[in-house]
């Protein structure tokens, strides 16, 4: 390949198809239409000898040697982006742009909207998206440059991932207010719920691997007991919907529960174990440290997430 007479602009085509695995979505993401983004992955697939990514249903899927640049053409885009960006380049007021965030849907229900409303007010042309958390998948989507930050739990990070402490989460039992097992105890809203009746109720539980136990049942199991987990979903919001809709208990975070509760019709308890409070970081790739317009979108995260109370110490 004569690298003299390379087209850089078709390596932005490169990324993007790799982040969305779409040419339609690819040509969203960077101001082209489909048709202009089939021509330079045309193009691509000429100068480099390689067909790059074969169609597989409505996805592109990568070759291996499309995989094994992807790397490498994402750090140097990066590099050049902050290059050109300088240190005081990035205008929110002007700027047109989207973020793509990670996260449970304890950051859907709770920071989006208000994250939303105020980068709405002070940069109307700035998009924001949540992509859904899964198992293991933080590490991936910072280095493949699919994200841009991610809201998570505190987890051993390579060195390129930068983090910063934004929230501590405890955790409470939510049941239906009419919840006849527990009416029949005499334990209002807000009292610890006994553990006896708390290990006999069947439980809900957020799962995004599928498995039907966590750190309640570990905080249990030291203690030489159990409960009977008998629901698990993938959402907190779903399984406060089944909560409220039935006799199940479930832990969850305090301030989603607070949240919630009246609009549901649920009732909120201290939990009877000791089960630790959990540091949630936000995350970023080391590459974007410096970068204007990250640090202003973690500034604005930072911001929104400090409104909800029980920050770290």
């Amino acid at each position: 390949m004569n690298f003299a007479s390379f087209d850089l602009n078709l390596l932005r085509v490169f990324d993007a198809l790799m982040r969305e695995r779409s040419a339609t979505r690819a040509g969203q993401t960077i101001g082209l239409s489909q048709p202009a983004v089939s021509n330079a992955l045309g193009r691509l697939r000429l100068t480099l000898k390689d067909e790059l990514f074969i169609r597989r249903g409505n996805d592109m899927v990568p070759t291996p040697f499309a995989e094994s640049l992807a790397g490498a053409v994402r750090d140097a885009l990066a590099q050049i982006e902050q290059a050109l960006a300088g240190d005081d380049s990035f205008d929110p007021s002007s700027a047109e742009r989207l973020f793509t965030l990670y996260g449970a849907d304890f950051f859907s229900s709770l920071t989006m909207p208000p994250l939303f409303a105020r980068v709405a007010a002070c940069a109307p042309g700035v998009a924001l998206r949540l992509l859904e958390s899964a198992t293991g998948e933080v590490e991936r989507l910072l280095r493949d440059n699919v994200i841009d930050a991610a809201l998570e739990r505190r987890m051993p990070m390579p060195d390129w991932v930068s983090s910063q402490s934004v929230l501590l989460s405890s955790f409470v039992v939510v049941a239906a207010r009419d919840n006849a097992e527990i009416a029949a105890t005499g334990v209002k809203s807000g009292d610890t719920l006994p553990l006896a009746l708390f290990c006999r109720l069947p439980h809900a539980l957020r799962s995004v691997d599928g498995s039907m136990s966590g750190m309640v049942d570990e905080a249990l199991h030291e203690a030489g007991l159990a409960r009977r987990v008998m629901l698990a979903l993938p959402h907190f919001h779903s399984v406060a919907v089944a909560v409220a809709r039935s006799n199940l208990i479930a832990a969850l975070p305090r301030q989603m529960a607070a949240a919630i509760a009246e609009h549901l019709g649920l009732a909120i308890y201290r939990l009877p174990v000791d089960v630790p409070a959990q540091e949630l970081h936000l995350y970023w790739h080391r590459r974007h440290d410096r970068h204007p317009a990250h640090c202003w979108l973690r500034q604005q995260v930072v911001e929104v997430v400090g409104t909800i109370t029980e920050r770290p110490a």
